[in-house]
């Protein structure tokens, strides 16, 4: 099936563009207004005569299955959907009414079939049979009496219910499936699109974020200009703190949590130093609630006699409490915390450890760690309200893209990177620009760069919009 996609800047062009490629027999499928002005999704009408004269015969054929055959899994019945939906590759309007009906058609079936094969019902049918042609008309008070098999009706609301569920379900596939589909092919025929498409995946990007930025591509664009565009709206929606105090200078009481391994106690004490350096070191209170880890107390102490801080270690609320209290006239406080997995038991026991109103998170993040490594952790660590992170090792990271595509996509707010292990000197502000402009830089040929041609299977696979579409500013 032909369906294509028109944009103009009336509804009168678009209609005219679709007219000129399918003639008289145009069938408009939706019109959307969008940046560029009208898009129009249209195919021709033969397409809908080809659909019916292949749905006909199936249709024929079922009626010569038994009742019984004719049950297929729900699984089974999504599978055989959506092949019949590659094939004919209808559209979304036509192809919901296709199965609408279908389930429809099945449900009275299975019924049917489950009523003629009871035991009592095949027991009964050939006394039925004879004693309904021996027998006079029953009285019309007798056709009232009611039967033991009218308990059914009471099941089927939430039969019905249960495929309408179904029927949902499948028609958000469908529809996310052919929106896909769609989209790629507009892609392959735009060869700019195509290799920045590439890019971004080869720049560590994850496909949402990549399809949710190219959907708002402006189409009069060159290829250096669509590059200077993307990195324009990926500056944009990274959230730093240029617009605010630095931490150092800004105080408070901050907990720094996140996975093992990431660099929170190195980061704590760049921090210290930070401050130090300003206001002093009586400015500064640092304390650990690392015990699990060995010679982690000492790691921390051993970097407060360097800035000439004492480190703390507090081992339940009720010290914590205490320190935080005697640390109150403190510019800066800094909690080095235990590095836990997003889904360690203790984590929610840390946690609750840390909920006291004084006390702001810092997610230290791994800025070389994979995307769906950052993910889980991100969402493990989540918070209510703003969250802050802080970008850990980006000398060690060979890509970019996946933590910023984190940040953006959580909306985080960026507070600072660490470079090294340099106490304080490996910290820098967060630049947004830059950053997105070391992301995109290219480093050569990888084992783990994909293809054009693996671009339809990565972007195939997406089943739900991007939780950041909604909030997106291109």
């Amino acid at each position: 099936m032909n369906i294509q996609r028109f944009t103009a800047a009336t509804s009168r062009e678009a209609l005219a563009k679709a007219r000129m490629t399918f003639g008289d027999s145009t069938l408009i499928l939706s019109n959307r207004p969008t940046e560029n002005g009208v898009e129009v999704v249209a195919t021709a009408e033969e397409t809908l005569d080809a659909l019916n004269h292949q749905d006909a015969e199936p249709r024929q054929k079922s009626a010569a299955v038994p009742a019984r055959a004719a049950q297929p899994s729900f699984k089974e019945e999504v599978t055989k959907v959506e092949d019949d939906a590659a094939q004919l590759a209808m559209s979304t309007l036509s192809f919901q009414d296709y199965v609408r009906e279908r389930m429809l058609r099945r449900r009275h079936e299975a019924t049917a079939g489950q009523e003629s094969n009871t035991p009592a019902a095949r027991a009964a049918t050939p006394q039925r049979a004879s004693a309904e042609r021996a027998a006079p008309a029953p009285a019309p008070e007798r056709q009232a009496a009611p039967s033991p098999q009218r308990k059914a009706p009471a099941t089927s609301e939430p039969m019905s219910q249960g495929i309408a569920n179904e029927l949902h379900a499948m028609k958000e596939l469908i529809e996310e499936r052919f929106n896909t589909l769609n989209w790629l092919g507009q892609a392959r025929q735009n060869p700019i699109q195509s290799n920045l498409m590439l890019k971004l995946i080869r720049a560590g990007y994850s496909p949402t974020l990549a399809r949710t930025i190219l959907e708002r591509l402006p189409q009069d664009m060159d290829a250096s200009e669509s590059v200077r565009w993307i990195m324009d709206v990926l500056a944009r929606n990274l959230k730093t703190d240029s617009q605010q105090s630095a931490l150092h200078t800004e105080g408070g009481t901050f907990a720094l949590v996140g996975a093992t391994g990431v660099g929170k106690t190195t980061t704590a004490a760049k921090l210290a130093g930070l401050c130090a350096r300003e206001y002093g070191a009586a400015s500064v209170g640092l304390i650990t609630l690392d015990s699990y880890r060995v010679g982690a107390h000492e790691q921390l102490r051993t970097y407060g006699k360097m800035l000439g801080v004492v480190a703390h270690l507090a081992h339940d609320r009720a010290a914590l409490q205490d320190l935080l209290g005697l640390l109150s006239n403190k510019k800066m406080v800094l909690i080095d915390t235990t590095g836990l997995a997003p889904r360690d038991p203790r984590k929610r026991e840390m946690m609750d450890l840390l909920d006291l109103p004084e006390i702001k998170r810092l997610l230290v993040l791994n800025a070389g760690g994979h995307g769906d490594t950052l993910e889980d952790v991100v969402q493990g660590f989540k918070q209510a309200g703003t969250q802050q992170v802080i970008f850990s090792k980006t000398d060690e990271a060979v890509k970019l893209g996946p933590a910023i595509d984190a940040a953006i996509r959580h909306r985080l707010v960026l507070r600072g990177i660490t470079t090294g292990q340099r106490v304080p000197e490996d910290w820098e502000a967060a630049d947004a620009t830059r950053l997105i402009q070391t992301s995109m830089r290219t480093l050569g040929s990888s084992a783990y760069d994909p293809k054009i041609s693996d671009l339809g299977f990565l972007f195939s696979q997406s089943s739900a919009p991007s939780a950041a579409r909604g909030h997106f500013d291109a």
